[in-house]
Formats: structure tokens, C-alpha cells, sequence
């Protein structure tokens, strides 16, 4: 019988496989954008218009204060790194289930094609981030320059919630093709209930300590944070940074426990 190796042997050869992460990574992007016009300006073409639409809404219907700070800006500083989560998620909870023919084939960490998956939709994110930078400027929203160092602690945070919860729904939708659809349902109640399309201050202060139990909290309201200059929201962010932590230990734990039967059920 074959027994399931430690995590730290895990986290071992996945780094010997990193040549190879990083070359599904690639043919992911190329895949993706191949016989494509607008290329990678989808990344930035798909938020803007989110934007455009919710910025109608909350700056002419139903107005919306957003402490100063244009609701464009507002509402994309958040959008961009939500984007990245959503996306990465659902792609990475196909990554199995699309590669079967390969994971049955040959052997490598099977981690990889869900982590390429995340770092292609990483690349989107960068590629989208810049516009931030533009908007920052053209908008001449004070940013202090020790306020940027945090962004790496945010991404990080982000990247290992994606991460966990990325594995565990990969490993669980080989097994339940319900998780795909049940996932997007879930991301879908998610965006309403994260500070994305409107301020955190809208949410009653009875209700901010529980709302504040969801990671994205956290982490939207510190890039808001980074690039507004308001007060860093610490006890969000460390509860965003314990959920992430816990979620890539247990996410991480279920995936490579469970790839042991990924091609039995082929």
C-alpha cells in the first residue's frame, strides 16, 4: 500500500519540480491567449468594465461615500485582487479533472497543474495591478512610499488563501463534479459580502466583528490601505493571515492525500 508522504517531503519535490511548474505555467498563458486579439488586455479589459458598470451605479443611482477617493479607483483597487482570487480558484478546481489523461500517464506532483494555474492567473493580476499605478497618478491619491512595502505581506497572504483553497477544491472535484458549480455559487455570495463594490464603514457595527471574519476583509481593505493611506486594518489582516495559513496547511494535506486515487478514478 502506498503510503502518503509528509509534507515537508511533499513541499521537497514540488521545488525539484519547479522547471516544470514553471513550464505549465507558460503553456497555460499561451494557451489561454493563443489566437486571441487583445492578448493580455483581457486582464485589464475584464475589471474596467466591472468597474465602468458599478461606478454608473454608486456614483449616479445610489451614491456611495467613499471617503474622497474617486469611486473608479475605489471599487478597482479591490476589483483587481478579487479578480485574481476568483479566477485562480475555479481554474484551479478544473486543473485535475482537465489533465486526467496526463495524470494517469507519467508521474510528477500532481500540485502542479493547480499551482500553474494559480500563477497564470497571477501574471493577469500584475498585468491588471498596473492600471492602479495609473490611476493612482491620475487621480493624485497620496501614496506613502513605506505603505508599499507591505504589498509582498498582502500578496502573500492572498496567494497562500488561493492556494489552500485552490488545492482542496481540485482534489475535491475529482472526486464530485458538484464542486465546480458549488464553487462558483460560493465565490458568487462571497463578492457581496466583502468590501469590494462598497465601504467597509456601510456594514452595521454590530455586524463589522463577524464580518470581519472573512479573510477577503482583510486583504481588500489592506491594498486599500496601501494605496489610499488609510489606517492599516491589522486585526483584519492578521485573522486573513491565520485563515490563510491554515487553509494552505489543510488545503496542501487533503490534495496530497487524496492524489493517491486520482488515477483510479480516472
Amino acid at each position: 500500500m502506498t503510503s502518503t508522504p509528509s509534507l515537508a517531503a511533499s513541499v521537497a519535490g514540488l521545488v525539484r519540480s519547479r522547471d516544470l511548474l514553471w513550464t505549465w505555467t507558460l503553456r497555460t498563458l499561451r494557451a489561454r491567449y493563443q489566437q486571441s486579439i487583445l492578448g493580455w488586455l483581457w486582464a485589464v479589459v475584464q475589471p474596467v468594465a466591472q468597474v465602468l458598470i458599478f461606478a454608473l451605479i454608486f456614483t449616479k443611482v445610489v451614491p456611495v461615500d467613499t471617503g474622497g477617493v474617486p469611486y473608479v479607483l475605489f471599487a478597482y483597487v479591490a476589483l483587481t485582487p478579487w479578480a485574481f482570487l476568483s479566477t485562480a480558484l475555479t481554474d484551479m478546481s478544473t486543473a485535475i479533472v482537465d489533465n486526467m489523461l496526463l495524470v494517469t500517464k507519467i508521474y510528477f506532483p500532481r500540485e502542479v497543474l493547480p499551482l500553474a494555474a494559480m500563477l497564470a492567473r497571477f501574471m493577469d493580476f500584475v498585468v491588471a495591478s498596473a492600471l492602479v499605478v495609473l490611476l493612482v497618478i491620475y487621480f493624485r491619491v497620496p501614496v506613502r512610499p513605506s505603505a508599499l512595502l507591505l504589498l509582498p505581506v498582502v500578496v502573500a497572504v492572498q496567494a497562500a488563501l488561493i492556494v489552500g483553497l485552490g488545492l482542496a477544491a481540485a482534489a475535491a472535484n475529482t472526486f464530485l463534479r458538484d464542486v465546480k458549480p458549488l464553487l462558483a455559487l460560493v465565490v458568487q455570495l462571497w463578492f457581496y459580502l466583502s468590501p469590494i463594490i462598497y465601504p467597509l464603514d456601510k456594514v452595521p457595527a454590530a455586524w463589522r466583528t463577524l464580518y470581519s471574519l472573512n479573510p477577503a476583509v482583510g486583504v481588500i481593505e489592506t491594498y486599500r490601505a496601501i494605496w489610499f493611506g488609510t489606517p492599516l486594518p491589522v486585526a483584519s489582516l492578521a485573522i486573513a493571515a491565520v485563515v490563510a495559513a491554515a487553509s494552505l496547511v489543510a488545503g496542501y494535506a487533503l490534495f496530497k492525500r487524496s492524489e493517491l486515487v486520482f488515477s483510479d478514478i480516472a
